[in-house]
């Protein structure tokens, strides 16, 4: 009798221990700005979850676990406390490529010990970078980002303000691995993140047949790119860019086809010989450009043609100098103005009238990313596309991987 007493309440007690390590997540997030206009969360034990169940169910993968597991090892033991829910944010009227998010720390030290270890550079003043990530300590916090442009004021926002506002997870995120979300004053949009065994899915509709619609139309193909876009998507996608372009153009839809080409590049320059005559000098480089087509249909071509010719974007020869792969031409017609690469002909893709951009992995993008590190390299040679669908209010991105023996989680 006695030991069923003690058993009892020791079940209890792991009953509790583990719904609070396993199921049990602090809502509050407390490290996003009110000015921020989108935010993007991670469930960090819905990951963790989702990584042990594929680890379990793929007993082929536990021989290659060991070098994941020293390296998850290592990280947990960085000095950083792993949130439940890691809050990534952009700020209002900062450029598209600036991603912001706050860390706790449990070591500071530890954390630096660490970073020096990963080859990050000390910048002083507790800053520290590593190609295209900032990080700056503050106290038990780290702030990072893909731009150290505005953490003085994430600073004094975040962690100096005591008052700062707390957001509810709710708001964001149901039952999802992730999620993206769009702020605009009050309104808030949701889209859920969802990691599948060979894909990434995007989405703010569960109705997957509106855009299994749309992708049986275009896989197809095999061009590298293709595109249709209609007044308001090129309206969503110009703010990223150029917030006046979509209405100061006209434009009403986009079609565009583009392929990959590899060609040999002639760099000229020029030499002194003995006699200090000037010598040419020929060298030859392989380069990755495309081919392309593109259809810009206007409300009024005239307008659309004089707003190109005042951004100085049409030159002499009627080549469109906004877009850097030259040789090209440009033309008009009564409907629009038409832009196509001149070095060798693209077979355009039929017209779907539906709102889409797909892109095909092709060998030649990935191998002409010199900059990229060997893991960034494998990541984007495992993708085989990437594709945007919108129908009406339902918007819907998928990623998808090649097949594989292991799931997503697994091997990346």
């Amino acid at each position: 009798m006695k030991k069923k007493k003690i058993i009892v309440p020791l079940l209890l007690l792991l009953v509790v221990a583990v719904y609070f390590v396993a199921f049990y997540k602090d809502k509050n997030l407390r490290y996003i700005p009110e000015n921020a206009d989108t935010v993007v969360l991670i469930d960090s034990k819905k990951l963790m979850g989702q990584y042990l169940f594929s680890l379990v169910a793929h007993p082929s993968s536990w021989s290659g676990s060991d070098t994941k597991g020293k390296s998850s090892a290592s990280f947990k033991d960085s000095g950083i406390r792993i949130p439940d829910f890691l809050q990534i944010f952009h700020i209002k009227d900062t450029k598209f490529s600036e991603w912001y998010s706050v860390l706790e720390l449990k070591d500071s030290q530890k954390f630096i010990a660490f970073l020096k270890k990963k080859q990050f550079t000390d910048k002083g003043n507790n800053s520290f970078q590593k190609d295209q990530i900032f990080l700056m300590i503050e106290g038990g916090h780290c702030i990072a980002g893909s731009s150290d442009l505005a953490f003085e004021k994430i600073k004094k926002q975040l962690l100096q303000n005591t008052a700062n506002h707390v957001w509810d997870a709710n708001k964001f995120i149901q039952n999802t691995l992730g999620s993206i979300s769009f702020i605009s004053g009050q309104k808030i949009h949701n889209f859920s993140i969802e990691l599948n065994d060979d894909e990434i899915e995007i989405k703010n509709n569960s109705n997957q047949e509106i855009f299994n619609s749309i992708a049986s139309k275009i896989q197809k193909g095999n061009q590298f790119l293709e595109l249709e876009l209609d007044q308001e998507n090129i309206r969503n996608f110009s703010r990223f860019f150029n917030k006046s372009i979509a209405d100061s153009s006209h434009a009403i839809s986009l079609k565009a086809t583009a392929n990959l080409e590899q060609i040999n590049d002639t760099i000229i320059s020029y030499e002194y010989d003995d006699n200090f005559n000037e010598v040419e000098k020929k060298t030859f480089q392989k380069i990755t450009q495309p081919n392309y087509s593109i259809d810009i249909q206007s409300k009024d071509a005239g307008k659309t043609w004089a707003y190109f010719q005042s951004k100085k974007w049409i030159n002499g020869e009627n080549q469109f100098t906004a877009i850097p792969f030259q040789p090209n031409q440009i033309s008009k017609s009564n409907s629009g103005v038409v832009i196509k690469s001149t070095r060798k002909p693209v077979i355009e893709s039929p017209q779907l009238k539906e709102n889409y951009i797909l892109f095909r992995n092709n060998t030649l993008l990935y191998s002409s990313l010199k900059t990229l590190s060997n893991t960034e390299k494998r990541i984007i040679s495992d993708i085989d596309y990437v594709l945007y669908g919108n129908k009406s209010q339902d918007y819907w991105v998928k990623i998808k991987a090649k097949k594989g023996d292991l799931p997503l989680i697994l091997r990346w």
